[in-house]
């Protein structure tokens, strides 16, 4: 398979994340020198699930993002639109309903859930607006939205670090532990075309979410967007 371009095209993007799917959690975990862990913890406590919950984990992949709410109590559904993602998911947590979902077309209907989150997909969907209405659209009134993903650094001298790392010893790393090493040279590409923290925010604010804030992980490499459903 040839890398998918940043147009995203959902087939190729499926397709990749298809190929990826047996050795992700552990390429990431390399890839992240293990701050995939923290990220995790902090996208728990901000969206803040309580048992009897429901919340849509939606680009879930193999379910490691969905294990803490089950764990917590809470019903979580993982959705991805990667088969094999949700295969291999299937089979270490048979437990978790794993659903095949597009997040540009969700199959949930309106006011399903009390909470929607989203780690490491939105920059992979291909249109991020309609994508944020549809999460919208299934979470009830007061309901929360968590969205984490790789952001722009703050600190001039350190975002230059990060950019030679993500476009120069990431893809050799991928290769020794990846499946599919072209995949993590589309991860870089997508990760340096992406929006800045505010104008996520906006483009989260745009398409009718309330309350809406952000703040940095990891001096801003990450960044965790936070809204809340409107009541009225």
């Amino acid at each position: 398979m040839t890398r998918a371009s940043l147009d995203k095209d959902p087939r190729d993007v499926a397709a990749m994340f298809d190929d990826v799917a047996g050795k992700y959690d552990l390429t990431n975990d390399v890839l992240s020198l293990g701050q995939d862990r923290l990220w995790r913890r902090a996208v728990l406590k901000a969206v803040a699930a309580q048992p009897g919950e429901t919340v849509l984990d939606i680009a879930a992949g193999t379910g490691t993002s969905s294990e803490p709410f089950a764990d917590a109590g809470v019903h979580v559904v993982p959705a991805d639109f990667s088969l094999g993602m949700l295969r291999v998911g299937n089979q270490r947590r048979p437990d978790l309903g794993f659903t095949a979902a597009d997040a540009m077309r969700l199959p949930f209907a309106d006011d399903s859930f009390d909470a929607v989150t989203m780690s490491f997909g939105l920059r992979n969907v291909a249109s991020v607006e309609t994508a944020l209405a549809e999460f919208l659209r299934v979470t009830r009134p007061g309901g929360r939205l968590v969205v984490c993903e790789f952001s722009h650094p703050t600190n001039g001298a350190f975002r230059k670090v990060y950019t030679e790392y993500l476009m120069r010893s990431l893809p050799p790393i991928a290769r020794k532990v990846s499946s599919n090493p072209e995949s993590y040279v589309y991860l870089a590409e997508s990760i340096q075309a992406w929006p800045a923290q505010r104008e996520l925010a906006e483009a989260v604010r745009r398409v009718g979410w309330d309350g809406v804030e952000w703040r940095n992980l990891s001096g801003g490499i990450v960044a965790l967007h936070r809204a809340v459903k409107p009541t009225a």
